[in-house]
């Protein structure tokens, strides 16, 4: 059930990454755009990785993992270059490069998760 719970709420993380993707996109367009745009590429890039995940939980060993980082290198990164934007300062000292750290390890828990075995159905 833990597992049932998380998936769900790695679709509805990636339904908000989506969301604000748009939104900081528009905003970006009326205004300095670099940090922005860079925050709104972040979310753009990993809200579908995200959908994919969720489709392919049962299948995919390490679904739960890479979502996890990539949901959470993300909020990081975006969450930094947001603030940086409205308030001139980040979110505290690193983050950033954290989050870029934090996606880059969940990209490679996709990677690693090519050569492990499948789950089985009822682990879904």
């Amino acid at each position: 059930m833990p597992n049932r719970r998380l998936r769900s709420t790695m679709l509805f993380v990636a339904g908000l990454m989506g969301l604000f993707g748009v939104a900081s996109a528009a905003a970006a367009s009326h205004g300095d755009p670099r940090l922005l745009g860079g925050a709104s590429a972040m979310c753009l890039a990993h809200a579908p990785a995200l959908v994919a995940l969720h489709a392919g939980w049962a299948h995919f060993r390490t679904a739960a993992l890479a979502a996890l980082l990539l949901a959470a290198g993300t909020a990081l990164f975006a969450g930094d270059l947001t603030m940086r934007h409205f308030s001139g300062h980040g979110l505290f000292p690193m983050s950033a490069p954290l989050g870029g750290l934090t996606m880059m390890a969940g990209w490679l828990a996709v990677a690693i998760g090519a050569f492990l075995p499948l789950k089985r159905d009822e682990d879904a």
